[in-house]
């Protein structure tokens, strides 16, 4: 029976440790005991902060469409032109009723000016300069009404040629050339690329640790981890799924991001004690897992643990270890090492792994 044991332990030894060669000196780390923190992982939409639909403020004919649905454009491009000839008629009857205006005013001024000199002297009655003073307010009043109207015409006259808001990329064209529109109706959507977010919802069970610590992660397909910057918890729960809208702001869209694209988002929800070693300790062949642990001696004895989650380069230990025991960080070390001292008597004994 000892002989079997002991030859079981050989064959472990040699699937364990792969033949790497010698290394230069044994690392050994301790157990230690630290917080972890439980992440639940969450698919979440990219989505573009910058993105929408420019509609039509005027009416008019489309005469131009420069840019056509995934064009770029910067900021303050042309993207539609509209047939003018009416705004163009009704700003130069403002500006003419403008002219008139002022040409009223002119004179009303001029006319106050001599009743006020002869009203000073006594020559002209109370009423009359009453009167002139009421028509130069109207004429002031006049050349107002006519300055806003001129102002409107230009206004409207600026609606037929609409500008990019912003910086982006054309997602759809509502309209044709040779279409007459009329206000409110869309023309074209686009998005920027430039500034992206990431919406996901959360359950309810998980929103108050959540809400508190405001951490959360976003990781692509291939393992990248995204930086983030503003995280964003909306203040109501969707009544139907139970869940809370949490938007992450990307610091780094890096030009490959695009809005629709799904992402992992990782959010702490709890947070529990734990041991940890060092994920290079980890001894791994099909479903055996086991660290070297030096004893009081400073001799390696294999232990079989069962892990847990990986964070970073450590390794969670759920059962097989103690906190302040020591392990070999670098196991490959002891291949043919005079360190490697099975554990005879106990074999011979009949002790069984932890």
């Amino acid at each position: 029976m000892v002989r079997r044991v002991r030859l079981g332990w050989c064959l472990v030894l040699w699937l364990l440790l792969p033949a790497l060669g010698q290394s230069d000196e044994l690392m050994v780390s301790e157990v230690v005991r630290a917080s972890l923190a439980e992440v639940v992982h969450l698919d979440g939409l990219i989505e573009a902060v910058q993105q929408s639909t420019v509609s039509a403020q005027t009416t008019g004919t489309v005469m131009e469409l420069p840019f056509d649905v995934d064009d770029s454009v910067t900021a303050g491009d042309l993207i539609v032109r509209l047939e003018d000839s009416e705004q163009q008629s009704r700003l130069r009857q403002a500006e003419a009723g403008l002219a008139e205006a002022r040409s009223g005013l002119q004179d009303a001024r001029q006319q106050y000016t001599r009743i006020e000199s002869i009203h000073e002297r006594g020559l002209v009655s109370r009423q009359e300069f009453d009167q002139a003073r009421n028509t130069l307010s109207a004429a002031n009043a006049r050349v107002a009404r006519a300055e806003a109207t001129v102002a409107e015409a230009q206004k409207q006259l600026d609606y037929t040629r609409i500008m990019a808001p912003y910086g982006g990329i054309l997602t759809e064209r509502h309209v044709e050339l040779g279409e007459s529109v009329t206000p409110g109706q869309p023309l074209l959507s686009g998005l920027s690329l430039e500034q992206l977010r990431v919406v996901v919802d959360l359950p309810q069970q998980y929103a108050g640790l959540a809400r508190s610590e405001r951490q959360a992660t976003v990781t692509l397909a291939d393992g990248r981890v995204l930086a983030t910057g503003e995280l964003t918890f909306y203040p109501y729960a969707n009544p139907d799924t139970h869940t809370f809208r949490v938007r992450l702001r990307l610091n780094d869209p890096n030009g490959s991001l695009f809005p629709g694209m799904l992402v992992k988002v990782g959010v702490p929800v709890a947070s529990r004690d734990a041991l940890w070693v060092p994920e290079s300790a980890l001894i791994q062949r099909s479903e055996l897992r086991a660290v070297f642990v030096l004893d009081a001696q400073d001799q390696p004895r294999l232990r079989q643990v069962r892990v847990g989650s990986r964070d970073d380069d450590r390794l969670e230990i759920l059962a097989g270890l103690s906190a302040g025991e020591r392990v070999v960080a670098n196991p490959s070390v002891l291949v043919g090492s005079e360190r490697l001292n099975l554990p005879r008597r106990s074999m011979a004994e009949g002790e069984s792994l932890p």
